[in-house]
């Protein structure tokens, strides 16, 4: 019959009974080997009618057990050494268990079954069973559904590593994909001539033009997560030089929930080309504080808090309260989780609400709590100041109050680079919010942390949608100063240090990440231009529109009162600076809040500068000023 004319759920019965044939025969081939090999191809009478007796024992117990290890439902063209290593689990498990039942049962009549056959049976299964799996794989995978004489468009392969090695799998499991791999390049001058998947490798990065003409390779693939930009950079280069399409995996940040897989496969973004390395991290290590645990993220529908919420409900919480003010921005994150398999509990509340948020605290009892919901761009925050201080300032006092008050565990709170001497209304809020969590760290059983990094790629608000859309219009790209740098840091990996950092908080802790070196924004806005086809200067303009007041050439990460220590994780410091007085700095807060609730914008910009002072005499000789719509540093 035809398989249009089958059901794809009795596709699936008929496959596993396949299966579950194929291994009926294998074990029994198994069962007979042992006993020919045992007894070197002579097996005497009496063994032969002990083996008729006892087959159909083994084989029950044997596919009972295979069945418990669900080996039937997975597909044995995708077999690979995790498979082998359960195969050899379950024959064990099997074979102890065939031992331990012809131990204590014995056909009437019958001589004990040799030891040496129960050994020999095991190793003959393993090889059998595993064997049939990889040969069927490996006819797959040289068939007509996929391989070397699947045609496709030729792709070139940039790395000779685990990463390609998937990538060249899937190419030849499936030729609907529509690629043929031709060769690969790989800087390690060891890996030279050898084969990967069947793929040779033909040189390395500097052999790219050479190898782009002998192979006349219509792509290139990027299949190295850990590269660091410059390298990425160097072969997108090349690649556009030759007039070459260019695709790249993820980094690593972004593969972390995922397997590399030619789905994976995207465009070369402007983050990929940056220049710093992507930090690998055992997520699984290092968030094992969050097993089990009740979490709580503020700020869930945004940039950090929505990823935050993605690698969160991956590493096992009890619950998971998503929470935001935004109606929109929580729809969308609860859907995403909610399709990907996890039960978040949304949560619409403002963090500015005391008594709403008491009842969330009371209501879902977090044991730890990430603080994302903030106010970040800087030009709407000076325009509005009441809001940033109540915002982030001030609903940070509260939340930190209510923490301690329910007994929290650890607290996090999402800062920025903009904090450390502070020009702008944003960045004096996430540094009075950076002294709250200081001040109650010292004397709360809750550990608090603050997190502080700079720039965040494609987060709202970032300078890189700015840039994309005056690249779409044609141009000019705005650049307020050509040696203005900042830091900048992926959202996936900006997020896995948090988390990380989270776990280390002894209380009271304000971590810097690691930024690596800052970035001219000027190379950033002709990196993005050439990435979409065009050079700046001929295709696109670049505009310098000079630095606005308040704004600074270049961010710093550090305070001057502040000392810098390692932590035990390389990506992540801890910044120290003397404690405050706790009765006096509370008191300052309360009359913070007395201020805002008279909406004087005037008086409320003076308290916030005076309460920040307060903290720190010698903080700054004047007030901040003005700065205008449009600064690019804006981020979080």
């Amino acid at each position: 019959m035809s398989e249009r004319f089958i059901s794809p759920a009795w596709r699936g019965h008929l496959h596993r009974l396949g299966q579950v044939s194929s291994d009926l025969v294998l074990i029994s081939l198994a069962w007979w080997l042992a006993f020919v090999v045992r007894f070197d191809g002579a097996v005497p009478g009496r063994y032969d009618k002990l083996f008729l007796v006892t087959l159909g024992v083994v084989v029950g117990l044997k596919i009972a057990v295979f069945v418990a290890f669900r080996f039937y439902t997975r597909w044995w063209r995708f077999t690979g050494i995790q498979d082998l290593e359960q195969i050899v689990i379950a024959c064990v498990a099997a074979s102890l268990l065939v031992i331990t039942v012809l131990t204590i049962w014995r056909p009437d009549g019958f001589e004990a079954v040799p030891r040496g056959v129960f050994v020999l049976d095991f190793l003959f299964a393993v090889v059998l069973v595993g064997g049939m799996r990889f040969a069927v794989r490996s006819v797959m995978e040289r068939s007509g559904r996929g391989g070397p004489l699947a045609k496709g468009r030729p792709v070139l392969v940039c790395g000779a590593g685990s990463a390609a090695n998937s990538l060249l799998r899937d190419m030849r499991r499936d030729a609907s994909l529509g690629y043929t791999p031709v060769g690969l390049i790989d800087d390690d001058p060891r890996k030279a001539g050898l084969r990967v998947g069947g793929v040779k490798v033909l040189g390395s990065r500097a052999d790219l033009p050479r190898v782009l003409r002998e192979t006349r390779a219509r792509e290139v693939i990027i299949a190295m997560p850990s590269a660091p930009g410059a390298v990425r950079r160097d072969i997108v280069d090349q690649c556009r030089t030759a007039g070459v399409r260019v695709t790249t995996l993820p980094g690593l940040p972004e593969l972390m929930n995922g397997e590399v897989s030619v789905q994976k496969l995207r465009e070369v973004r402007v983050e990929d080309v940056l220049g710093r390395a992507s930090v690998e991290i055992d997520m699984a290590r290092v968030a094992r504080y969050l097993n089990g645990k009740r979490v709580l993220v503020t700020g869930a529908g945004g940039s950090i808090g929505s990823e935050l919420c993605r690698q969160l409900a991956t590493v096992g919480p009890n619950s998971l309260v998503i929470l935001d003010h935004a109606e929109n921005n929580l729809f969308e994150i609860d859907l995403e989780l909610r399709d990907r398999g996890h039960s978040p509990v949304p949560v619409i509340a403002d963090c500015r609400d005391a008594d709403l948020m008491d009842g969330v605290f009371a209501r879902y009892r977090p044991e730890i709590v990430f603080h994302a919901a903030a106010y970040k761009h800087v030009p709407m925050m000076e325009l509005n100041p009441i809001q940033a201080i109540a915002n982030n300032a001030l609903a940070t006092a509260t939340l930190a109050e209510l923490a301690t008050r329910h007994g929290v565990e650890r607290v996090c709170i999402i800062s920025t680079d903009k904090a450390v001497e502070p020009q702008t209304v944003m960045g004096g809020t996430k540094a009075l919010a950076e002294r709250v969590v200081e001040m109650h760290g010292a004397h709360a059983a809750t550990r608090f942390a603050a997190v502080r990094f700079g720039n965040v790629l494609g987060s709202s608000g970032s300078v890189l949608p700015i840039f994309r859309r005056q690249i779409a219009a044609g141009g000019p790209v705005t650049v307020t100063h050509p040696d203005m740098t900042r830091y900048f840091m992926t959202i996936p990996e900006a997020v896995q240090l948090v988390i990380e950092a989270t776990g280390i908080a002894e209380g009271g802790d304000v971590f810097v990440l690691d930024m690596g070196e800052p970035v001219r924004i000027m190379d950033l806005a002709q990196n993005m231009i050439r990435l979409s086809g065009m050079e700046p200067g001929r295709d696109i303009q670049i505009e310098v529109t000079g630095v606005r007041p308040g704004e600074k050439l270049h961010e710093e990460l550090f305070n001057l009162d502040e000392e810098v220590k390692p932590t035990r994780y390389g990506g992540i410091l801890r910044a120290t600076r003397p404690a405050l007085d706790p009765d006096e700095f509370a008191a300052r807060i309360e009359q913070l809040r007395l201020v805002v609730a008279t909406d004087d914008a005037q008086a409320a910009s003076k308290a916030l500068w005076s309460t920040l002072r307060a903290g720190r005499d010698a903080m700054h000789s004047g007030e901040p000023q003005d700065v205008q719509a449009g600064d690019e540093g804006n981020i979080t």
